[in-house]
């Protein structure tokens, strides 16, 4: 599969959210309760979310199918909302999916590079992310980006809470 990476804009937060919720679905059905990925996604990554993300400084990137543009996977860097101790320059990545088709095909490490190479060019030098604790696959990914586990936290999905881990890397 083709696909391209830009940056997306207050014009694409309906695409950001069709693939928001495509890709938390598709990560968490048979994990988390239907209901609460349901009213996470509907809090979370509808338009009007990522409207407010984009007015308020985020950098979002989107990743499209080569033919068609249809969006395959996304990131979004925004100012820290994490539990650990703040630094001077941080940022966090507090979102990259890409939808299953596009797995095998580079789609993840070049949006882990261009969250990177944006979250330099502002002037961040640490990078944080949460990342749901059981989700091993997502874990060896960040791991293989250079991130290490820096702090926990409890992350409310829906009504449910989730044990989460806090990852950083410098930049």
């Amino acid at each position: 599969m083709k696909w391209r990476l830009r940056r997306a804009g207050s014009a694409d937060a309906a695409a950001l959210s069709l693939v928001a919720g495509a890709t938390f679905l598709e990560a968490f059905a048979g994990i988390l309760y239907g209901a609460d990925i349901v009213a996470h996604v509907a809090r979370n990554n509808s338009p009007a979310a990522f409207d407010r993300y984009l007015a308020e400084g985020a950098i979002a990137t989107l990743a499209e199918a080569g033919e068609g543009s249809a969006p395959l996977g996304y990131t979004l860097l925004t100012a820290p909302d994490l539990p650990v101790a703040p630094q001077t320059g941080d940022v966090e990545l507090k979102r990259i999916y890409a939808l299953f088709p596009t797995y095998g095909t580079g789609l993840g490490p070049e949006l882990m590079a261009r969250a990177i190479v944006d979250a330099r060019a502002a002037g961040h030098r640490r990078m944080l992310l949460g990342v749901y604790g059981r989700n091993r696959r997502a874990q060896r990914f960040y791991e293989k980006q250079g991130f290490s586990v820096a702090g926990t936290r409890r992350f409310l999905v829906g009504t449910t809470r989730h044990d989460d881990l806090i990852y950083a890397r410098s930049l």
